[in-house]
């Protein structure tokens, strides 16, 4: 038995995106995998046979992006493969190019390009495409000009480069740069006619949310200024050319919405009891208002963590008249259905979760983890379950994977999770250094599925310890609502989970623990160590440590911070500093690193540069690594050689201090 290697999560592959054909006949997905030479990810589109169980590579140029079914033998993807629009591309022009692959054969051929940056299309009839794409209002569109006028706009395009004005909130966002006055807008593309139409206002950020039979469901929001909670939900008629709206900006933040028979339905919420973080219920439409469906406090959705994950896929399907959707419940992430009457039934249940899926006749196809198993594509009918691929056997074979020991304990009269990963080798006689690893959100939630960071600890000979303080999700909204309360019940939680292991497991030497986590997990780092001297060496990433700062200059904080908090700046200055690691800097005694990335903006650099900085200024030990080209996600989907390099970084750190 062979320890797992920081380095081998390069051999994993990722599914996402499954995607029945209309006939059910055939699937087709994604897999990536990391290109550490390019410091990239190759992805390619894989073919099932429903049938049979059996898949097969359609691709291996390695470039698909999305895609979706035309016919029943017809796969759409997106690519670049043409150099000269690439090169225009390069220089500010904004181009989506489409191809063609015919499952009876032939190569992939270009089908559609158009002069947009497209995030999403969808046919809506005679012939008539849905578009999605980027907006800028006063953009110069330099796709459709050419000469002497292209030159000059190319200029012009060149030396606003050297300026950002900003004019509303949020300015910017997490990996996607500066926004004020972005939108994602739609259009109706008639390639006969070669035009296309905006359907929603310059103003209007929006979203297809499902397309029927010449009609669209769309979610939208419009703001000018300040960006606010809610949306409305409208139905676009193509044959007509006109809108009309369902439900009013106001009243509902709207996530999802779709048709379903003769009805439409969406999943939303008022956020009257628990603020943003508030569970979504189900409603239909019915005498042009929404009616409750189902409301069940259900974390709708897949929030169980994972390093081992890259690219999305669907959460919600319709099969006739029964929706199915994932929840997060507790510990996992299954599949259940909800007919017309309002009845759920659970369907897909067994441990781990399901990260994407679809659904034909009685059969849930899905990509899932499943016990210490990397990410599969399975089957499920009539209550059985197959695995029906083997792409991430080999990697794993012959390494140590821990198996999560979970148990229950209590903390303030309430039942929490826990979990410890045994170090390879373990013997019982001797003493072992820690690692306590803190889930982000915090409304998500740690399983029992695979997760790279620990099992490379647990490889290199030490326990690892996680667990899901209050906060968290898959409990109900009451036990994820600590607003106004961070680093106080969910602290204790933390502390008592940590002293609950000490308990159980007396081959971990106290003096040799180290903390970690990120996002949330960060904020709880920064916290821990303005509040205990337990713990030998921390590692803080993509952290908060100062509410009011965060509050003002982060893509979710202006609204965020105040829900959480309770409270802003000018009501109650010192609500938010209490809650603000900044605050305790003075007290803090361990040795901490911060990793943060350049274009993190939603915990941005200076929340750990204030920490880094106090934590100097009062002599203690401290290191900050900052990675450029990078975001909020480095950790789950930052490039190759990145992702490796954090790793690096914090096992040298606990190496360093907890050896």
């Amino acid at each position: 038995m062979r320890p797992l290697e920081l380095k081998d999560f390069l051999g994993y592959r990722y599914l996402s995106s499954l995607e029945l054909s209309p006939d059910g006949k055939h699937g087709a997905f994604l897999v990536k995998k990391a290109r550490e030479e390019k410091n990239d990810y190759e992805s390619d589109l894989w073919l099932l046979d429903c049938a049979s169980g059996a898949t097969r590579p359609l691709t291996s140029l390695h470039d698909v992006g999305g895609f979706f079914w035309l016919d029943c033998d017809t796969i759409v993807f997106a690519g670049a493969r043409d150099e000269e629009l690439k090169e225009k591309t390069a220089a500010g022009e904004q181009w989506s190019v489409y191809y063609a692959l015919s499952l009876l054969g032939g190569e992939a051929q270009e089908w559609m390009r158009l002069p947009m940056a497209v995030s999403d299309i969808r046919p809506i009839g005679d012939g008539r495409w849905l578009l999605r794409a980027a907006y800028r209002e006063g953009r110069a569109p330099l796709e459709s000009l050419a000469g002497e006028e292209k030159a000059a706009a190319l200029k012009a395009h060149k030396e606003e480069q050297d300026y950002e004005v900003l004019e509303e909130i949020p300015y910017w966002e997490n990996g996607g740069g500066f926004t004020s006055k972005k939108r994602g807008r739609l259009y109706l593309y008639d390639p006969a006619q070669g035009t296309t139409t905006p359907i929603t206002e310059p103003e209007q950020e929006a979203f297809i949310a499902d397309v029927k039979e010449g009609k669209a469901l769309y979610v939208a929001r419009k703001f000018v200024g300040k960006q606010g909670d809610y949306n409305a939900l409208y139905e676009y008629d193509a044959a007509a050319g006109s809108c009309r709206e369902l439900i009013p900006e106001g009243t509902l933040s709207i996530y999802d919405a779709g048709y379903i028979g003769d009805k439409v339905y969406l999943l939303a919420t008022d956020m009257v009891r628990y603020g943003l973080n508030q569970n979504p219920d189900w409603y239909l439409m019915e005498n042009g208002a929404p009616r409750v469906w189902l409301q069940k406090d259900l974390s709708v959705g897949n929030s169980v963590g994972s390093d081992c994950r890259l690219g999305g896929g669907k959460s919600v399907r319709v099969a006739g008249e029964e929706l199915y959707f994932t929840i997060t419940d507790r510990l996992d992430a299954v599949v259940c259905k909800l007919d017309l009457a309002g009845n759920m039934t659970p369907v897909v249940t067994a441990p781990g979760t399901v990260d994407c899926f679809d659904v034909f006749g009685d059969t849930v196809w899905f990509v899932g983890m499943r016990g210490s198993a990397l990410q599969e594509l399975y089957c499920w009918k009539g209550g059985q379950e197959t695995c029906l691929t083997q792409l991430n056997t080999e990697v794993l074979a012959g390494k140590y994977v821990a198996e999560p020991e979970h148990f229950v304990f209590e903390n303030d009269g309430v039942e929490l999770d826990g979990f410890v990963l045994k170090p390879m080798d373990y013997d019982p006689a001797k003493r072992y250094p820690a690692v306590l690893d803190i889930h982000g959100g915090p409304k998500t939630v740690y399983g029992t599925v695979f997760m790279h960071e620990m099992q490379a600890w647990a490889g290199k000979g030490y326990f690892v310890l996680f667990t899901n303080p209050r906060g968290g999700d898959g409990r109900g909204d009451a036990f994820a609502d600590i607003r106004g309360k961070y680093g106080t019940i969910d602290y204790d939680d933390l502390m008592a989970f940590t002293d609950e292991v000490l308990k159980r497991y007396p081959a971990i030497d106290p003096g040799r623990m180290g903390v970690t986590g990120g996002s949330y997990g960060g904020f709880m780092t920064n916290w821990i160590i303005g509040h205990t001297q337990r713990f030998a060496c921390a590692a803080s990433q993509r952290s908060i440590s100062n509410w009011i700062s965060m509050a003002y200059t982060t893509d979710i904080g202006y609204y965020f911070a105040e829900d959480q908090m309770g409270a802003n700046p000018w009501n109650d200055m010192e609500k938010m500093w209490f809650h603000s690691p900044l605050k305790y800097a003075d007290k803090a005694t361990t040795p901490t690193l911060f990793i943060h990335s350049q274009e993190d903006y939603r915990c941005w650099l200076p929340e750990g540069l204030q920490m880094f900085t106090a934590l100097k200024y009062h002599g203690v030990p401290a290191r900050l690594c900052m990675f450029r080209g990078e975001n909020h996600e480095l950790s789950r989907s930052g490039k190759p050689k990145h992702r490796l390099r954090r790793l690096n970084e914090i096992t040298n750190w606990f190496e360093q201090y907890l050896k």
